[in-house]
């Protein structure tokens, strides 16, 4: 798959599938905008959550259509009851109440969540309204994290004419640790097979390639990547290295001479979250490619968090993104 269609050929996968979507940030006019388009061109089942009443006057006071979304109320729907159990068996030990899980559930994040982890919907998308703390607390506290993974993290796709690259994390977590670095670049490259059809080569980036700097930072992304292939030896990874020697070949060859990766990479582990932020900013600035993300990684079950500047666009080609990773 290449960059110049990538968007059009991941839509047209995910309207195989037959998948549901639930943007809980719906009393948004995008939300419905994005939900119509879901319908109209049949990528996936769109479901709105939330007060009716407040969806139907955005959608009046902006002149969008309802036709073929679902809107579940979130205060009088049938599944409050399993929900409010659901959710207070899974917070009991945080203190959390029966008559506090009956509240909660409520909110339609949690709703959606709840939704999403007893297979009621296959896919979230929230966060064009909602904080990322909120997001991400619905989403840990309701559909968990995956097995075998420490950490929620993030990843972009960087898309351009002719090739597609995988960041990560560029938006969650500030200083992950050497397991927590394993985890996000296992994660990243998973999903970015599962979404591009793309092999993965996992660059793990620091300002010393092979060895050519000493310093704690660079110990720790030389740890992770030993964790990486102990935990999943089945993935390509090499590190440390600088950006060059991870995209040049010429480079790579010079500075890291038996690496089968270096001066291939397409999936970018950066070490913290300033160098993945940053990175990506710079990326899509000055070079030119298209931003896809952030996307939510490392739960059990797909949850998004979008921007709060997301257009319609994100927030359709996210879906669809996130449809492949069900």
């Amino acid at each position: 798959m290449n960059g110049s269609n990538f968007i059009q050929e991941m839509l047209n996968k995910a309207k195989t599938l037959n998948k549901k979507v639930v943007y809980p940030d719906a009393a948004d006019a995008r939300s419905i905008e994005a939900a119509g388009i879901l319908f109209k061109q049949g990528i996936a089942k769109p479901i709105l959550t939330g007060n009716p009443a407040d969806i139907e006057k955005v959608a009046k006071e902006n002149n969008l259509s309802l036709d073929g979304i679902e809107i579940i109320d979130t205060n009088y729907s049938i599944w409050l009851d399993e929900f409010a159990n659901t959710l207070y068996e899974k917070r009991k030990s945080k203190g959390m109440t029966l008559e506090q899980a009956k509240e909660q559930v409520k909110n339609p994040l949690y709703f959606a969540g709840l939704m999403l982890d007893s297979g009621k919907t296959d896919v979230v998308v929230g966060g064009n309204v909602s904080s990322t703390g909120d997001i991400l607390r619905a989403s840990i506290h309701t559909v968990g994290v995956a097995e075998g993974i420490s950490i929620v993290s993030s990843y972009f796709l960087m898309v351009f004419p002719d090739k597609i690259y995988c960041f990560a994390d560029c938006a969650v977590n500030p200083q992950p640790n050497a397991e927590q670095l394993a985890d996000i670049a296992i994660s990243s490259a998973r999903n970015f097979k599962s979404v591009a059809g793309i092999e993965p080569a996992i660059g793990m980036l620091s300002f010393s390639t092979n060895g050519s700097a000493e310093h704690d930072d660079v110990t720790k992304v030389k740890t992770a990547t030993e964790i990486i292939k102990k935990k999943a030896p089945d993935l390509n990874v090499d590190g440390e290295m600088q950006f060059d020697a991870a995209v040049v070949p010429a480079i790579g060859r010079r500075k890291f001479p038996n690496s089968e990766v270096a001066g291939n990479v397409n999936v970018m582990i950066f070490p913290d979250l300033d160098a993945g932020n940053i990175g990506y900013k710079i990326t899509q600035r000055l070079a030119g490619a298209e931003a896809v993300g952030p996307i939510v990684q490392g739960l059990r079950k797909p949850y998004c968090d979008l921007s709060r500047g997301a257009s319609v666009d994100d927030m359709v080609s996210v879906a669809a993104i996130n449809v492949l990773m069900s």
